[in-house]
């Protein structure tokens, strides 16, 4: 919007405001005999007649305060932006691991798991910003393969040492897709089995540094 068309804008939006103050003034002074101030005829306020023009004019005051076209669309993004959820519910959005080669997880996380990249950018010297979802859900949850640095990498080793995978895939069949990885060379430290709580867990490594389970209900 121009200069001159806001300033047009803003004259229109002003003159019911305008009509609107000079009728309330009157209003008041006919009816409202405040400290002297209301004007009477003989000792009798005046009488006020201007009901239905204050009406109408306060109706436009309405209409003028609505935004429409241009305006009506941002103050629309403006709520919309501002609005928290309905439902009030967090979602999870990236999961990050650490691994030793970008390029090697590429390949194992691709080729191997069947997952597909989701983002590939530069994010630093030596390191990309390097995502992947699964095919099912490429919006749904992103797994951040971030590059190992010192403080990572005993992280790694000492979760290694416990035995505890970093991330968990689920999977409606785990002994065969157990089976179907070991194919490809994947190697298992944890063979599938019936856990206490009901379900079955099998864990691998990821070539990378990482153990990953591989979890059915």
């Amino acid at each position: 919007m121009t200069g001159p068309e806001r300033r047009s804008r803003g004259a229109r939006s002003r003159r019911p405001w305008e009509a609107a103050a000079v009728l309330i003034r009157v209003w008041i002074e006919g009816t409202q005999p405040l400290a002297g101030t209301a004007a009477t005829k003989g000792s009798e306020p005046l009488r006020f007649d201007g009901w239905l023009e204050l009406l109408r004019v306060v109706s436009e005051l309405v209409a003028a305060a609505s935004p429409s076209g241009e305006d009506a669309d941002a103050a629309g993004d403006v709520v919309t932006a501002r609005r928290p959820r309905k439902d009030g519910t967090m979602r999870i959005r990236l999961v990050s691991i650490f691994v030793d080669d970008q390029d090697q997880a590429e390949q194992f996380y691709t080729q191997v798991l069947d997952l597909q990249v989701k983002t590939n950018a530069p994010y630093g010297p030596g390191e990309r910003w390097l995502t992947v979802v699964s095919p099912e859900e490429p919006d749904g949850v992103e797994l951040v393969l971030h590059r190992t640095d010192e403080p990572a990498r005993a992280f790694q080793a000492a979760s290694r040492e416990l035995g505890r995978p970093v991330l968990s895939l689920n999977t409606d069949d785990c002994a065969a897709d157990a089976e179907r990885l070991k194919a490809k060379g994947v190697v298992f430290v944890k063979e599938p089995a019936r856990m206490a709580y009901g379900g079955i867990d099998a864990v691998f490594e990821d070539t990378c540094g990482n153990l990953l389970n591989l979890h059915q209900d």
